[in-house]
């Protein structure tokens, strides 16, 4: 009798175990969701962040060629063609600049890519273990209810007695 009472007590037990694993691990995937989406939300950030880059750069090169037009065209001016190769200047360091930042971008949003990734292989690891925590409680609720029921019946067959 002392002995299904231990078993049933630490069948009581595991099952509270099993029951708190779940909840962690519910948790866990709620938590790892939330991160999913906040990644995924910089991932568009920077997505748009890249096309204004990449539109700039495409202004940025469509006013570069038009004042190496503009300078080749008024060679004959001095003064004209000094003003035209400082912008000029300005506009390639920009570029420069404005390439730098796009490959920075690039770099950043393919980092995120592979985070997002391994985000979700991770959120799929989770969801297996929650899973398999589950099949275990479930096999645990069953036998634990087994066990009861054994118990009843040796309880009524005492009482028979």
């Amino acid at each position: 009798m002392d002995k299904l009472k231990e078993k049933i007590n630490s069948l009581k037990l595991d099952s509270e175990k099993w029951q708190e694993k779940s909840e962690e691990l519910s948790d866990r995937i709620k938590e790892l969701e939330q991160e999913n989406l906040e990644k995924d939300n910089q991932i568009q950030a920077l997505t748009r962040k890249n096309q204004v880059l990449e539109e700039e750069v495409e202004k940025l090169e469509s006013n570069l060629g038009e004042v190496k037009q503009t300078a080749d065209e008024s060679h004959s001016l001095k003064t004209s063609n000094e003003n035209y190769t400082k912008k000029n200047q300005v506009l390639e360091e920009e570029l420069e600049e404005a390439d730098k930042n796009l490959k920075e971008t690039t770099a950043k949003l393919r980092e995120t890519d592979i985070k997002a990734e391994q985000l979700e292989r991770k959120v799929a690891s989770l969801e297996n273990e929650k899973e398999e925590a589950e099949k275990k409680y479930e096999d645990l609720t069953e036998q634990y209810n087994k066990v009861k029921a054994e118990l009843d019946e040796i309880s009524q067959q005492l009482e028979a007695i």
